[in-house]
């Protein structure tokens, strides 16, 4: 892809996150994201055939950026605290994970607009949450080499129950009236969660 085209693309998912931060997701359209985005409604549907594509990209950038973040913050704290085996807890890793998520989803207003719901495509998710992929990758490669953890389809289905029950119990937080309330679900979430994903540990 020409380097011309690749900038017209992150305009227009530029463009999409902007409108999706100052607006309800029913009232971003292409004809609004390409306005936003200084180029024709023509333009756009030379990259993006629909808005749902334009929402699963924007809704893909986010997962990585989130990857990102956890591979240079969270993984590396993980590694520190791991070197006194002794106090180490397995649920630490699912904890520091949660807490870093909530963060990103409170910076950023347009992922959060996109990320409670049926707003991103099935197909886009179940890449993004596939353990050979995305976030759940991520936590079973660091479960195997740091932890131990044997690969094995049992993994494989924990994971994939854990990212799905983690979005819609932190959708479900993110609907309490106060602070106070989300903050208390999203405890009692990862106590849950980590009691399934390490039974043992």
């Amino acid at each position: 892809m020409q380097p011309r085209s690749i900038q017209t693309i992150n305009r227009i998912v530029d463009a999409a996150s902007s409108l999706l931060s100052r607006m309800p997701l029913e009232d971003v359209t292409t004809t609004r994201i390409a306005a936003e985005a200084a180029i024709s409604v023509g333009a756009l549907y030379r990259f993006f055939p629909d808005k749902q594509s334009i929402i699963d990209a924007v809704a893909v950038r986010h997962v990585e950026r989130f990857r990102r973040e956890v591979e240079k913050d969270v993984l590396p704290e993980l590694e520190r605290e791991m070197r006194n085996l002794s106090e180490f807890r397995p649920a630490q890793l699912l904890n520091l994970v949660v807490d870093s998520y909530v963060e990103y989803l409170d910076k950023h207003p347009d992922f959060r607009a996109i990320s409670f719901g049926r707003h991103i495509s099935p197909a886009t998710k179940e890449h993004e949450a596939s353990p050979t992929v995305g976030m759940p990758a991520m936590l079973k490669s660091f479960m195997m080499e740091q932890l131990g953890i044997p690969d094995n389809p049992e993994l494989d289905l924990a994971l994939r129950v854990v990212s799905e029950a983690g979005e819609r119990l932190i959708a479900f937080a993110y609907e309490q009236p106060t602070r106070e309330e989300r903050d208390r679900i999203v405890a009692e979430m990862k106590k849950m969660l980590a009691g399934y994903l390490f039974a043992s540990g």
